[in-house]
Formats: C-alpha cells, structure tokens, sequence
C-alpha cells in the first residue's frame, strides 16, 4: 500500500530551514521559449494536505510548451509571472503533520497542481499528498522526474482505458516519445501485442522496449501494412499527415480510438462513430497511487525510464527549444539543485 503508518518519533529528519525566496524560472506572458527567465520569488507555503518539497529535478512535458506558447492550459493561468511545470522528484521539507504518509526528508516524485499553483521549475514547490509516491530507489532524481506525467498518462491509456489483456492488438503512434515509450512497456507488460510507430533511429529501441512490430512512418503508410487493429493509441493526432483518420482505417469495428492530444483533431467523435469505432480522448490524472505501483515496476526493472537530455534550471528556455524541434527520444528533464 502506499501510505504506512509513521509515527512521529520516527519521522525521518528534523524541518530543514527553509529560505524566504528561491530561484524560479518564470515567464511574464505566452510567446516563444525566451520569455523564460530565471529569477527570485517568494516560495510558496503549503496549506492543508500539501506538502513542501525542495525540487532536485523538474521533467519537461510538452503540454509546458503548449501552455507557455499561449495553448495547452494558458487560458487557466490567472496570476503573473507564473512558475511553469508538472513533474517534480525530490525531498519533502515540511510535511502537514508529523504522521504523514511522507514525512520531512522522504524522497519524493509526483505532479504539482500547475497552473492552480506554481509549477516545478523551480527550488521549492507544493504538492498536494495524493499526488506524490516515494521515488522509486533505484533511480536517480533526474531519472524520476522524467516519469510522473508521462508514465502516469500511459498508464491511464493503457491500463485503465484500452484495459490491456494478453492477444490484443494496440497501435501507439509516437512510440518513442516520453509518453509513447510508457505506453509501449506498459501493452507490452500486460500481454498485449504491441505495434508502434516511430522513426527509423528508434525503431530498434521500440523493438527493446517490446514492440512486437515496428512502423517506420517515414517510409510506410501503416494503413497499408496493419489491419484488425483493436485499440489506436493516437499521440499525434490530425496535425500531422492525418494520423488520426487514417487510424480508423486499421481498426476493426468496434474498436477503440484513445485520442490525446487537445485540439488535434476535433471531428474526431463524429468520424469514428460513422465507421463504428468507439473513442475517447483522455486526460492526466495526477494518481499518487498509480505513481507507487509504477515505481515498484521501474525498481523491479519491468519498466524503465529514458533520459534523452539533461538541461540546468536556467537553461529552461534551451530545454523548451529543444523539446519544440520535435524527435526527443523518451524524456527532456531540468536540474534544479544537488541530490
């Protein structure tokens, strides 16, 4: 289980001092990565079951890129400048009461609440309690907060919508992406038969990963080459060569069409039920508890987490450019400060 009783006389550390204002990376209204800048603000005082965490490290998802370029959740930040991101793994430095379930000094990794409250990029951020697991103890802090969002949001396509089960069939589009790369091992844990779509240099590493078949999209049509397709995982959507229609072309009748991304592809409802295929989209849910059983696989090497590159806090703006340019392989994830 994922909470354990903790006495407080075995709390783990004393309350570190904790300073008034900490180097955060901000950005004063939506625009291009370089509104990004790194400054000083306040940090934030936990109230309720939220729990003060100093960061070690930040992931960086592309739904931060979304909201910093004025899309994505823009429209739900409401004060300025704003602290952006989700992904967090570190050390809680003030707990709500001494029997927490993590209490000071546990090693942490979990989602914040942004843009209701500041994001991770940042040296202290507040979490609320059912969003934080115990960071997995095999990996590094910068391996773990490549890991919440990406990893939690695989887990709901896979698991807890496609319902994965030995025999079926699932597609996932961008299988080499940081959600992609989740969603792959996760079908693949759970019996599935698992085709993914990738570039020509990360086919092999999908194949690793426990790809049963590989596409490489830049030279096959996968309508050609795939049919009787029970679930489409689509992380593209129409934005991109028409993904997502011509997914319904692979899937037998009566199957599933997950579509992710916001906005990508707004028919898409209407189009896969005139061909007699279910959808849905989906959205993150930032489970603490789902967060604890993705760490036990992640320690029991079941799953694994990959790092494509490792920027420095006020290279915030760097990471964002490169996140942009597309083709990241796995995760892009900010160091904020020493383990």
């Amino acid at each position: 289980m994922r909470f354990r009783s903790t006495r407080p006389e075995t709390a783990l550390h004393p309350a570190p001092a904790v300073p008034e204002t900490m180097r955060s990376v901000v950005y004063d209204a939506p625009g291009y990565a370089e509104v990004l800048r790194v400054t000083e603000t306040a940090v934030p005082t936990p109230v309720l079951s939220e729990v003060l965490v100093r960061v070690v490290a930040a992931g960086v998802n592309p739904i931060d890129a979304k909201t910093r370029a004025g899309r994505g959740m823009s429209a739900s930040v409401d004060s300025w400048p704003a602290v952006p991101g989700f992904d967090v793994s570190g050390v809680v430095v003030r707990a709500p009461f001494d029997a927490h379930p993590f209490p000071v000094g546990t090693e942490v990794y979990g989602m914040a609440a942004f843009p209701r409250t500041a994001g991770t990029y940042a040296e202290y951020v507040v979490v609320p309690t059912l969003s934080l697991a115990r960071k997995p103890v095999s990996l590094s802090h910068v391996e773990a907060a490549g890991v919440p969002l990406a990893a939690l949001t695989a887990w709901g396509l896979v698991v807890e919508t496609a319902l994965a089960h030995q025999g079926q069939r699932v597609l996932i589009h961008a299988g080499g992406g940081g959600v992609g790369h989740f969603a792959v091992q996760f079908a693949a844990y759970f019996g599935a038969h698992v085709i993914a779509t990738g570039s020509p240099q990360n086919l092999e590493w999908l194949r690793e990963l426990g790809a049963a078949e590989v596409v490489d999209y830049t030279s096959t049509r996968f309508e050609d080459v795939l049919a009787d397709v029970d679930v489409v995982i689509d992380l593209i959507g129409n934005v991109s060569d028409d993904t997502g229609t011509r997914s319904l072309d692979v899937l037998r009748p009566g199957g599933l069409l997950i579509e992710v991304p916001t906005g990508a592809w707004p028919g898409f409802r209407e189009a896969a039920a005139a061909r007699g295929i279910r959808s849905t989209d989906y959205k993150t849910i930032p489970d603490g508890g789902a967060l604890a059983t993705i760490a036990r696989l992640l320690d029991s090497g079941a799953v694994r987490v990959y790092i494509d590159r490792v920027f420095d806090l006020a290279d915030a703006a760097s990471a964002h450019s490169e996140l942009e340019r597309g083709h990241t392989r796995g995760k892009i994830v900010l160091r904020v400060s020493d383990d």
